[in-house]
Parts: C-alpha cells; sequence; structure tokens
C-alpha cells in the first residue's frame, strides 16, 4: 500500500471518528491505527528473522526466483521472497545479488527503494551443459 494513501486513511479514520463519535471515536480511530502499525512491525521482524538464519545473499533457485520478480517491488518484499538478505555489489545505483548452490546468481536493481530491472546471470557450467545438445 502506498504511504500517502495509508496516512490519508488515517487521517480521514480520525476525523470521521471524531465528528461521527466525539472523543471515544477518536479513540477508537487511534487504537485501530495502532493495531495497524503494530502489524506492519510485526510483519516486518518476521521476514527478517527468517532472513538472519540463511547466508547472506543465497537463494535456493536463482532461475525460480528470477520468474517471480516484478517491477516496482521493494526490498523487504524480495527479502521475504527470497528469505535472506541480498549481497551489495554497488552502492550507485544501489545492486544486491543472490546466488544459488549451482552458481546462477540474480542482481537487482534498487532506485528509490523499488526494484527498477534485474539480471540472471547463469554459471558457466550450466551454459555449457545447455549449449551440448545432440541433433
Amino acid at each position: 500500500m502506498q504511504p500517502t494513501l495509508s496516512w490519508a486513511l488515517a487521517v480521514a479514520a480520525v476525523v470521521v471518528g471524531y465528528f461521527g463519535y466525539g472523543w471515544r471515536g477518536l479513540v477508537l480511530a487511534l487504537t485501530v491505527i495502532a493495531f495497524w502499525l503494530l502489524l506492519q512491525f510485526s510483519r516486518t521482524l518476521r521476514v527478517l528473522r527468517s532472513a538472519a538464519q540463511s547466508p547472506l545473499g543465497h537463494v535456493e533457485n536463482a532461475v525460480m526466483f528470477n520468474a517471480k520478480l516484478c517491477t516496482g517491488m521493494r526490498l523487504p518484499q524480495v527479502i521475504a521472497l527470497t528469505r535472506s538478505l541480498g549481497r551489495k555489489v554497488s552502492d550507485e545505483p544501489e545492486v544486491f545479488g543472490w546466488r544459488d548452490g549451482g552458481g546462477d546468481e540474480v542482481e537487482l536493481t534498487f532506485v528509490n527503494g523499488r526494484c527498477t530491472r534485474w539480471q540472471l546471470r547463469r554459471s558457466s557450467a550450466a551454459a555449457v551443459s545447455d549449449g551440448g545438445a545432440s541433433p
């Protein structure tokens, strides 16, 4: 959800709660907002906890990971998908990489916190085995 839309809904809830039900509506709106923020915080901690238990920049299958990527994904969404923190390749632009056990690697480029492009790099062993098809 977009942050501006989220904050606009929160302000609308406070205004409607206050004008509709007085101070009780205001308290209810603030309680709902606090609960929503706690849910977001809990989800972020769960993603980071699962990422902390696997090696840095590791993904089970780079090709399947490549197939699941979409333009505009945020880094926390990618971390939830890989269950691993990415290995930082460069700072400007921000590029993170994930590699699987076979040597295939996916590098994602992030601009303003969103994935703008990605590239799958196959290992040389996979390229050799793919090119050896018989006629």
